[in-house]
């Protein structure tokens, strides 16, 4: 521990840029603090009088006494009339601990705490669960990413100031746990209009996130260590919202008609929940027939059973318009639809909403102002806006068509470059392509070739519950243009090919 003052350490830590805009005696008071937490100044050390150190840093006195009396009150330091400022002796020696303690984990020495310790068992489980990974950059072949370079802001940005100057302060106040009522209105117009539901505003529900549905689902439906039926192969979120909730996942196969209801009939596990991609199904892109629809209704009814339907992107159906979703051929109103913007708009946008039953409203309402209150009200309202004047269904209309060009741009460089390594599945929509390894092909090798050609490679067998797993690829197409579909493909063809 340093005995002396070393007013040039002093100066340094001023000039960190942490406390550069701060005022002068904040810096000042900012950085002896530091000092002192580092053990740069140990117990016991004098400081320099306030005309003294003044003088040294070019300031008023008055400057550095405001310091000095700040970590008085703070108990950095203990002052003694006619003998002047020290270091704590009392205090000093707990707070420097506290400092050591707030280490980053690089830098802790042998007998460190571990990442994660000191979690109750759910905080655990969470934690090991290693969570889940948005891409944060346009990058090939990372799933789920809209086309945003060419989004158009312009519109965006003159609706919000629209909304801004019509609510003017209300928008800076706390929403609706439910969600502003001008964007539930619209929601339930584009269900009712564009996927044959059947819900009023009301019954909508707005939210951050698909997976925060999920995860609301799973706490309000589902009991802790309690069952929960899911499409097996299935959404990877899906599944970490459900396990995060306690919940136990009970996965229910596909084939090419979706879901099996044999084998949800079959089903002993006592699951009051399944959750189901039927628009297009995740991985595998099928279709849930309507057969299997009604079926599916029927089987939520007879024991009170709730299905939670996940539309994600149902909109960028290629082959023909997409089938209704579920919700809309339920009349026993046992379907809770799930719905997000990440898709159609952009991801940074972070919106989602449900569809309910009336009798589950109230309650998912609650919880939610519990989670986190309520989204932002002038993005609702923004929204709101982009749909009513048409904006919405003008840009998932373009978005469509692209996606269907970039979708056969990506099947045509799969079939020319990657010829006796994977086969791709053509999906009927969608943002991503399922592409099957052929024999001899490992995927976890393929994905870290893949890595080290700078590609992303988001492998399927993950999707899988059991020891029977498909090996392959899901790729994303949606973000990347033609040429740049093209490029990557070659390049992940040439770096699979050396070894």
């Amino acid at each position: 521990m340093a005995k002396t003052f070393e007013l040039e350490t002093l100066k340094m830590r001023m000039g960190d840029a942490e406390f550069r805009l701060l005022d002068l005696h904040r810096r000042i008071q900012r950085a002896l603090r530091a000092l002192i937490l580092d053990g740069a100044l140990g117990p016991g050390v004098r400081l320099p009088a306030t005309r003294g150190l003044a003088l040294s840093l070019g300031v008023a006195r008055d400057t550095v006494e405001n310091a000095y009396v700040q970590l008085h009150r703070d108990g950095y330091i203990a002052r003694r009339e006619g003998s002047g400022s020290y270091v704590s002796e009392t205090v000093g020696a707990e707070l420097r601990g506290a400092g050591r303690r707030r280490m980053k984990p690089q830098d802790a020495g042998p007998g460190a705490a571990e990442p994660g310790s000191g979690l109750s068992r759910r905080g655990r489980m969470i934690y090991d669960s290693g969570g889940v990974a948005d891409q944060q950059a346009v990058k090939a072949f990372a799933t789920g990413l809209p086309e945003t370079r060419t989004f158009p802001t312009d519109v965006w940005e003159r609706l919000q100031r629209q909304a801004m100057k019509d609510y003017r302060a209300n928008v800076l106040l706390h929403g609706d746990p439910q969600g502003a009522e001008p964007l539930r209105k619209a929601i339930a117009a584009y269900l009712n209009l564009e996927r044959g539901a059947k819900v009023s505003a009301e019954q909508i529900l707005v939210l951050s996130s698909t997976r925060q549905a999920l995860f609301l689902c799973a706490q309000l439906l589902v009991d802790a260590g309690k069952p929960i039926l899911m499409e097996n192969p299935g959404y990877f979120g899906a599944r970490k919202a459900f396990e995060s909730a306690e919940a136990r996942v009970v996965p229910i196969d596909v084939d090419a008609d979706g879901i099996r209801t044999d084998l949800l009939r079959a089903d002993r596990s006592g699951a009051h929940c399944v959750y189901v991609t039927p628009s297009h199904q995740y991985p595998t892109g099928v279709t849930l027939s309507l057969e299997r629809r009604l079926e599916l209704t029927r089987w939520a009814d007879e024991n009170g059973r709730w299905i939670i339907e996940d539309d994600y992107d149902s909109e960028f159906h290629h082959d023909g318009l997409p089938t209704a979703c579920v919700q809309g051929v339920d009349r026993y109103r046992r379907t809770l639809y799930l719905g997000t913007f990440s898709k159609t708009l952009y991801p940074g946008l972070r919106m989602g909403y449900m569809a309910l039953p009336r009798e589950l409203v109230s309650a998912f309402s609650r919880a939610r102002s519990i989670m986190d209150g309520h989204t932002p009200q002038i993005l609702q309202l923004t929204l709101a806006r982009y749909m009513e004047d048409g904006h919405y269904n003008a840009h998932v209309r373009a978005m469509r068509k692209l996606y269907a060009a970039r979708k056969e741009a990506m099947l045509d460089s799969i079939g020319r470059h990657l010829a006796g390594i994977a086969t791709a599945v053509r999906p009927a929509g969608g943002l991503q392509v399922p592409c099957l390894l052929e024999p001899g092909w490992s995927e976890e090798l393929t994905i870290r070739q893949a890595a080290a050609a700078g590609l992303v490679l988001p492998g399927i067998s993950r999707l899988y519950a059991g020891a029977d797993r498909m090996q392959g690829w899901l790729l994303g197409y949606a973000s990347l243009t033609e040429h740049e579909i093209e490029a990557a493909v070659l390049r992940l063809g040439k770096a699979l090919r050396k070894r």
